[in-house]
């Protein structure tokens, strides 16, 4: 019966590694400068955790047939404590390829979250709540307007809209020439973008999958991170937390135009 056991743990990890394997499990097309290292890095991942995989498994087929029951009368159970120097080196191997593995994980992260964006970066201020991705640009002035709780009006969605749902200050002269457009993001192709994040009420997720981006919104932070967009198109964003009942909902655009056509749409939209 041990040596059954075994087979039928072998054949389906081989099964499971071959299908694995030969399946094409693709992520949506890349359309950022760092979307390709963030796809090379899960490759790396998912060959180390299938090797792994593939010898426990083996290894646990083995110690099944190995140390089976012989159907000997008044047979009874060995207990060990173990070999030491083998757990040591087992842990050891673990702790070294999972650490080498989030170093090089780590590049890309820090490319992205704490190194600065390019001077000429466009900046946006990506504000979440339920269950709306509100994007906020500035002026020609190049300064956001300040924002104040008090003043939120959810109910004027207008790209110019004062208070706004993001509760512009009519006050602040830095504000007068801002754009707060709501479900779509607009940005041009291969410069980067700077987005500073933060939340209204609840935490929020905002993942753009084809950029390769994702970043919690947490309500009293504001965190900013950067990508360049190197492909024109159309691309969904969603929350990827949690929010409420209308989580489902709760998506918008991105829209990656050239240059000339990300500048008219912005005078078009100040026009408004």
């Amino acid at each position: 019966m041990g040596l059954l056991l075994a087979i039928a743990i072998w054949l389906m990890t081989i099964v499971t590694v071959v299908w694995f394997a030969l399946t094409k499990w693709t992520f949506p097309a890349v359309a950022s400068e760092h979307g390709a290292a963030i796809d090379s890095q899960f490759t790396l991942t998912w060959i180390i955790v299938a090797i792994a995989f593939f010898l426990s498994q083996m290894a646990l087929g083995y110690f099944v047939w190995r140390y089976r029951s012989t159907g000997e009368r008044n047979e009874r159970a060995i207990y060990t404590h173990g070999n030491p120097k083998v757990e040591m080196f087992f842990t050891v191997l673990t702790a070294i390829v999972f650490v080498t593995v989030a170093i090089l994980g780590q590049r890309v992260w820090i490319n992205v979250h704490l190194n600065a964006a390019a001077a000429d970066a466009v900046h946006v201020e990506v504000v979440g709540q339920q269950f709306n991705w509100n994007f906020h640009y500035p002026g020609a002035d190049g300064k956001f307007g300040r924002s104040k709780p008090e003043l939120y009006n959810d109910e004027d969605n207008s790209p110019m809209a004062r208070p706004g749902p993001l509760g512009l200050d009519p006050s602040d002269p830095a504000g007068k020439d801002d754009l707060v457009n709501v479900g779509l993001l607009v940005l041009p192709v291969n410069r980067e973008a700077n987005v500073t994040l933060y939340s209204k009420d609840v935490t929020h997720s905002l993942f753009i999958p084809n950029m390769r981006f994702k970043q919690d919104a947490v309500p009293g932070l504001k965190v900013s991170l950067h990508f360049k967009p190197i492909k024109e198109g159309r691309y969904e964003i969603a929350c990827a937390e949690l929010c409420g009942l209308g989580h489902h909902n709760m998506r918008a655009f991105l829209e990656v135009k050239s240059q000339a056509d990300y500048d008219k749409w912005l005078a078009e939209k100040s026009k408004q």
